[in-house]
C-alpha cells in the first residue's frame, strides 16, 4: 500500500508543479473551449516546468513550445489540422508563447517523410503520448472539471530522477540521441541512459 501512496503523491506533486507555470494553468483552464476531441497538454512544457523547479529556474524557462494534442479520425487533412492550430492560436493569443496543436490520428501520414521512420498509425491521443522518444517525458494533462487529469504510462519515478532513456515503443535511437542531448544541455543534471527497458505503458493516472 505505501507504494501506491508514494505513486499518489508523486502524481499530485508533479500536477502541481506543472500548475506553477503560469502558461499551463492558463493553456488547460482553456482548452475546453476549443471543443477538441481527446485532447490534451502534453510533454515539454509540462515535464521541463518540473525540471526548472528542480534547478531553481522560474517554471516557464527554457521552454520552447507547448504542444496540444487531440485525436480527430474524422478528418485526417492538413486543412483541418492547420485550422485548428488557427483556433488555438487566436485563443492563446495574449500569451507570450508558442502553442502547436497537433491532431494525432494522422501523425502516421507525415511522420516518416518527417523524421526518417516509420509510424503506425495511433488510436488515441493517449497513445500518442506513449510515443514520445524518451519515456519520462510521456506525460499529458487533461482539464476536467475537477481538476486535470494526469496520463503517465511510463511512471513519473524517472521523470523526478532525471533519467533520459530510449522508448522501445518509438526506438528511432538517432533522433533519441539528439533530443536527449538537447535536453541535457538545458538541464545538465539530466542523465543519458541508453538501455532501454520492455516495460509496457500503464493506464491514465
Amino acid at each position: 500500500m505505501s507504494d501506491w501512496n508514494d505513486e499518489a503523491a508523486l502524481r499530485r506533486r508533479f500536477v502541481s508543479q506543472a500548475l506553477q507555470n503560469p502558461h499551463n494553468a492558463a493553456i488547460l483552464e482553456r482548452l475546453p473551449l476549443l471543443g477538441l476531441p481527446d485532447a490534451w497538454l502534453v510533454a515539454g512544457c509540462l515535464f521541463q516546468t518540473v525540471w526548472n523547479l528542480h534547478a531553481g529556474h522560474a517554471p516557464e524557462a527554457r521552454i520552447k513550445d507547448y504542444d496540444l494534442f487531440y485525436f480527430d479520425a474524422g478528418d485526417l487533412s492538413a486543412a483541418a489540422e492547420e485550422a485548428v492550430q488557427a483556433r488555438a492560436a487566436a485563443l492563446f493569443a495574449d500569451l507570450p508563447i508558442t502553442v502547436e496543436a497537433k491532431n494525432q490520428a494522422r501523425v502516421h501520414l507525415w511522420y516518416e517523410e518527417w523524421f526518417g521512420y516509420p509510424y503506425t498509425a495511433l488510436t488515441s491521443a493517449r497513445e500518442g503520448i506513449g510515443r514520445f522518444l524518451v519515456p519520462c517525458t510521456c506525460v499529458g494533462l487533461q482539464p476536467t472539471p475537477s481538476g486535470p487529469v494526469l496520463h503517465a504510462p511510463y511512471g513519473l519515478d524517472e521523470l523526478y530522477a532525471g533519467i533520459l532513456r530510449p522508448n522501445p515503443a518509438c526506438l528511432h535511437l538517432p533522433l533519441f540521441d539528439a533530443k536527449a542531448a538537447s535536453y541535457q544541455q538545458r538541464w545538465p543534471w539530466l542523465q543519458i541512459v541508453r538501455e532501454f527497458t520492455t516495460t509496457a505503458p500503464s493506464a491514465s493516472i
